[in-house]
């Protein structure tokens, strides 16, 4: 399925870059597909209302740190009771500094406070969110816990 619905992303979203990603030989984790940050918000449109492999919920949005990269991953599932499939989507960003990734809301409205987590946690901006604000950490703390380079406050 994976192949194929890269393939389908590829023709629908100029740009996508999809690709599969599979998991290593020691066959820990699941195969996913990787697609170019800039076109995240028209392949997850495209994903949501496509008549082959349509994924019309969003479970999980997280955030991951590679020292190099930031990686974006949206847990997708269709739930149909012929055929229910479920699909890892990643994105990566190679700014360190300001990372930011266009919000999909519009498309799941599940992802308001998912966005907010990997904002809260990363340090991911999500571009046009509708309510971007620290959810988990108060509003004046500083950093973001889950990167690599952070640092404990020795204070609050």
């Amino acid at each position: 399925m994976h192949s194929e619905l890269a393939t389908l992303i590829n023709n629908a979203v100029s740009g996508a870059n999809a690709s599969v990603v599979n998991p290593p030989e020691d066959g820990a984790g699941d195969s996913s597909i990787l697609v170019d940050a800039s076109k995240i918000y028209e392949v997850c449109e495209f994903l949501k209302t496509n008549d082959k492999y349509p994924f019309p919920a969003l479970q999980v949005i997280s955030g991951v740190d590679y020292v190099e990269y930031f990686e974006v991953c949206y847990m997708l599932a269709s739930f149909n009771l012929e055929n229910s499939y479920q699909l890892i989507l990643k994105t990566q960003l190679k700014e360190r500094e300001n990372p930011e990734l266009q919000s999909v809301v519009p498309v799941w409205l599940a992802a308001n406070f998912q966005e907010r987590e990997c904002y809260d946690m990363i340090g991911v901006k999500f571009k046009d969110h509708p309510d971007l604000r620290r959810i988990l950490c108060p509003d004046d703390w500083e950093g973001f816990p889950l990167r690599k380079d952070y640092e404990v406050q020795k204070v609050y």
